[in-house]
């Protein structure tokens, strides 16, 4: 790094710092205690980083980050995101990656946006809002995200037009000639949009890509699914290549000399039954008044060296996608599933984390090595919960050593998890559905996946070599991707402790995780949890990638990375190769901050788009098995209120349906912001948000990829007395108006 990029780079950290206040040149130099000659150059540093758009100069000629939205400049440029209904979205602003300290994403109103899309490159203007701050309105679409889509055919008065899947447009785009391909309707298309319609959603022309196939083909749910978020369903050859070769030159006969032997340590994994990789492995031993923990993780970063094809693209994907039929794997399978993969009686190459836990659990030391282990035995959560209810059944089978092993990571495990709660951790996680498939791929059933103590087992110790190798490299002060939880606004807490109120539950104000898991504990196993742990979730900020130090809100831990999982997740592969410079002894200069952050904001959107891509799948083949199902009954929980309906996730299967107000029961109703609510006048009409229903299935538009609800009845709303259908009974009154005209008239009669 040169004196004029390193420089600049510590101009930006300054800058984008929160304790940062808009200064002049001269009042930078001296906070970064610049000499003459720096100072000179420093005036030089900053005219370029305006010129590169990355700095603003304001009134008075103070200098101010991009991202101080308000300030002297009142257009931006930045990425679109468009929120779930209502026709708004939000806009991060360029060069966000510069700026740790950056205000919340810009706000688009409904009928500003322009036509954008999600993941749209923008230009927007900003103007105050009449509620206070400051608004967008996009004023041009620079550059398109996507141009591909998936979608249905359908022949709409003799024209050839397809609806596109995943997209804000109700109408239909041409697609002009069909090639003399043989659709009927319902026919499942991949497209490519050559005209984009406006914002009402008129117009636009699409040319066909692809006939995936029949809307009546079980499979043609997943490669809808692919195409739709653009994932990567086949691996280059050049790509494929190099994984043969790292393959062909791998020797697990024997321990490399230089890496740390582990042989004969009692080793173990512990993972799903379906796992479909195995990149950790424990092993503990018991000392005098502590004990030892070794997390071993698979040493991806040996097979996949920085530069390489295989890296390049495992950086492109960022991350597995596990869908429920098949794995879209962010590394090739002949290294994620053979030479990475922990397999049981083989050597294999790991980076360990060796941690030593005093019996307070104070940990007094942590070191991590280059090593191989030789795993004796692959275990799944199900055969480790069985040995749990019954240890002593298990000996004979699988030996003294390995009983003892699990008795010990159980013991320490559940001291860890209790010590983890009481120090304010948050136990706020939706439970996992698992799909039940049949071999054609058809939905059979689904179940919820019990979070046991065989898997808080594994969720400890690797929370606890995640935390250990991020306070060892921010000891070092060396710049890595932190996985980073914000805390939540003021503003969401207080609505939350409103809502909680409101719920009858006496907790008081909601403003810590103490008192946050008070109210989790409270509603637990009650009719009310799976309302109050999604009013929870939907209250707290999302977890991302970045290097900046600001903690995990949820755990409860200052330092926190990714570590454990190179094999599905590039920001733990970042992680290894630098703790591979450190144990190699070879500089270690710091990433500049600002590509770090970028990675970061690359990785963390590859995530959610990974994530988006799994639940819409589980979402359309459970609309499938659900439109078998229509007339039943079900619980779900209110997740959202908009002025014309509601939706509600159901609670036992993944999936969100839609209650229109049309057809709530006969009232006059009226949307209330504030309270998240839908209220009526008659008793008991109140729909709010995390109120738990009984709904009854009553459409499936696999088309729009909806599912429409009737309510049955809220459970918990505050009067219950009011049926859920007025005509099987009509209340005395409607209003308090009539209930006073009519209290007013028999005291006229009494007189």
């Amino acid at each position: 790094m040169d004196i004029t990029t390193e420089l600049a780079d510590r101009v930006m950290r300054l800058i984008v710092s929160a304790d940062y206040r808009p200064s002049k040149p001269k009042q930078i130099a001296n906070e970064l205690k610049l000499t003459p000659d720096e100072s000179r150059e420093l005036r030089r540093v900053i005219k370029q980083l305006v010129l590169e758009g990355r700095l603003l100069y304001g009134s008075n000629h103070l200098v101010v980050s991009v991202g101080a939205i308000g300030g002297p400049s009142d257009s931006i440029r930045g990425t679109f995101r468009r929120a779930m209904g209502g026709g708004f979205g939000f806009v991060r602003p360029n060069h966000a990656e510069d700026d740790a300290n950056m205000p919340e994403d810009v706000f688009i109103p409904a009928g500003c946006t322009g036509g954008a899309m999600e993941g749209d490159l923008v230009n927007i203007d900003i103007r105050p809002s009449r509620k206070g701050g400051n608004e967008g309105r996009v004023t041009e679409v620079l550059q398109r995200a996507r141009r591909q889509f998936t979608g249905t055919f359908r022949n709409v008065d003799g024209k050839a037009t397809v609806f596109l899947d995943g997209t804000h447009y109700e109408e239909p785009l041409s697609v002009g000639d069909i090639r003399g391909l043989p659709l009927t309707n319902d026919d499942k298309l991949f497209v490519e949009i050559v005209e984009y319609p406006d914002e009402s959603g008129v117009g636009g022309e699409a040319v066909i890509l692809e006939r995936l196939g029949s809307n009546r083909n079980p499979a043609i749910d997943t490669l809808t699914i692919v195409r739709q978020y653009a994932l990567p369903d086949t691996f280059p050859e050049p790509v494929l290549e190099e994984a043969r070769k790292q393959a062909d030159a791998f020797n697990d006969d024997e321990v490399p000399k230089d890496r740390r032997d582990f042989t004969d340590m009692h080793t173990i994994t512990i993972d799903p039954l379906d796992a479909r990789d195995f990149d950790d492995a424990i092993s503990l031993q018991r000392e005098e008044g502590r004990w030892r923990l070794w997390v071993h993780i698979a040493d991806v970063s040996h097979f996949v060296p920085l530069g390489s094809t295989v890296d390049e693209e495992a950086r492109k994907r960022a991350t597995s996608v596990y869908l429920p039929d098949r794995v879209i794997p962010m590394i090739p399978e002949i290294i994620s599933n053979h030479l990475a993969s922990l397999q049981p009686s083989r050597i294999r190459l790991v980076k360990t984390v060796e941690i030593e836990i005093q019996d307070d659990l104070t940990i007094t030391h942590t070191e991590v090595h280059n090593g191989a282990i030789h795993s004796d035995m692959r275990l799944n959560y199900e055969q480790v919960d069985k040995f749990l209810a019954s240890p002593e059944s298990h000996v004979e089978k699988w030996g003294s050593s390995i009983c003892e092993l699990l008795k010990g990571m159980h013991s320490l495990a559940m001291q860890m998890r209790k010590a983890r709660f009481a120090g304010g951790a948050l136990s706020m996680d939706m439970p996992d559905i698992k799909l039940e498939l049949d071999k054609s791929g058809k939905v059979r059933g689904a179940h919820r996946v019990e979070h046991t103590e065989s898997h808080q087992i594994i969720e400890e110790f690797m929370l606890a070599g995640n935390q250990a190798v991020s306070t060892w490299l921010d000891d070092m002060q060396l710049n890595h991707l932190h996985r980073i939880h914000p805390p939540p606004d003021r503003r969401k807490l207080r609505q939350l402790s409103n809502f909680v109120k409101d719920l009858g539950i006496d907790i008081g104000t909601v403003e810590s995780r103490f008192e946050i898991q008070k109210v989790l504990d409270a509603v637990k196993g009650t009719p009310l949890e799976d309302a109050v742990n999604f009013a929870v979730l939907k209250s707290m900020n999302k977890a991302v990638y970045a290097p900046q130090l600001e903690g995990h809100y949820a755990l409860d831990m200052e330092h926190y990375c990714h570590f454990t999982s190179p094999i599905r997740r590039y920001p733990d592969l970042t992680v290894h190769r630098l703790v591979q410079k450190i144990l190699d002894k070879k500089p270690t200069p710091d990433d500049a901050f600002a590509s770090l952050v970028k990675l970061g904001h690359h990785c963390s959107d590859m995530e959610r788009n990974a994530a988006a891509a799994e639940r819409e799948l589980i979402a359309l083949k459970l609309l499938h098995f659900l439109n078998k199902h229509l007339g039943e009954t079900m619980e779900a929980v209110i997740s959202r209120v908009f002025a014309d309906g509601i939706h509600a996730r159901c609670v036992k299967l993944p999936v969100d349906g839609f209650i229109p107000i049309t057809t709530l029961p006969k009232d006059q109703y009226r949307f209330e912001r504030r309270g998240q609510m839908i209220s009526g006048f008659v008793q008991g009409n109140r729909f709010r948000l995390g109120d738990l229903l009984t709904v009854k299935i009553s459409k499936v538009d696999l088309q729009d990829r909806q599912l429409y609800l009737d309510v049955v009845k809220n459970h918990t709303a505050r009067n219950e007395s009011a049926p859920a259908n007025p005509k099987s009974s009509k209340p005395d009154y409607k209003t308090k108006r009539q209930k006073d005209r009519r209290d007013k008239r028999k005291k006229k009669k009494k007189r």
